[in-house]
């Protein structure tokens, strides 16, 4: 008499002609408890900034004023138009485009979609909001007009292109890392991180910024950025969001 066998599993289902075909396992994304240690470095450091400029009346630093006077002397050609054209994508209808774009590739489905890109674009509408606020509430003076190769307006700290970009690099890098393969999604976060700090970078060199401003703007972006992917599954439910696969449930909702 033989033992019996196992019984046979379900049958797996056929997958549905209309589904939207899921992208491969990708990084998955950081937990609650790493993102709220970052926020909360990058918010210890942008006070840090912060309060340096607030108590010295916005007087820059000796190494401010070393880095406007290195790039006085290097204003030519053709790094002066490289650097104008440069610093155009980081404000304008750019970053928001970037924004869209961010919300369509992580969202699922049409409503999805729709969901993710208005977060993504709330996103960095209120980034800039808090940025135009801190810079009216600080009221530092940019550099000497005399030593603009650029066009700048308002105040100085933090840097708008800087906080802007760099916020609009970190929404598109989330985006593709919900669509793209891994290798794929690590090298566009390097070209986004490498577009957003070469943003940040032609501010200083056209004069209109210090390199506190600039910083500061950076760390500012970071905070946001952190905050947001701690809010993401609040603002976007599972449902809207592409799931990678391999993931338990539990992580979906919230790593």
């Amino acid at each position: 008499m033989t033992a019996p066998g196992p019984e046979p599993g379900p049958e797996p289902r056929p997958p549905r002609p209309d589904a939207e075909p899921v992208p491969p396992a990708g990084p998955r994304r950081p937990g609650a408890v790493p993102l709220l240690v970052f926020a909360a470095v990058c918010a210890a450091l942008f006070t840090a900034v912060t309060l340096t400029v607030s108590v010295r009346h916005g007087t820059p630093l000796a190494p401010e004023r070393a880095a406007l006077r290195w790039s006085t002397a290097h204003h030519g050609e053709p790094l002066r138009s490289l650097a104008r054209a440069l610093t155009a994508t980081g404000s304008g209808p750019v970053p928001y485009l970037l924004a869209v774009l961010a919300g369509l590739l992580a969202g699922r489905g049409a409503a999805g979609r729709l969901r993710a890109v208005l977060c993504a674009v709330a996103a960095l509408a209120v980034g800039q909001a808090i940025r135009y606020g801190l810079m009216e509430l600080l009221a530092r003076p940019r550099p000497p007009a005399a030593d603009w190769a650029g066009h700048a307006s308002g105040y100085a700290f933090p840097s708008g292109h800087a906080t802007t970009s760099a916020l609009a690099a970190g929404l598109l890098a989330w985006g593709i890392a919900r669509r793209a393969r891994p290798a794929v999604a690590r090298t566009w976060c390097v070209v986004l991180a490498l577009w957003a700090v070469g943003v940040g970078l032609t501010r200083v060199y056209l004069g209109v910024h210090w390199p506190g401003d600039v910083l500061g703007g950076w760390l500012l972006a970071a905070v946001l950025l952190a905050l947001a992917l701690l809010l993401e599954p609040f603002a976007l439910p599972r449902r809207d969001r592409l799931i990678r696969p391999g993931t338990s449930p539990s992580s979906r909702a919230f790593p």
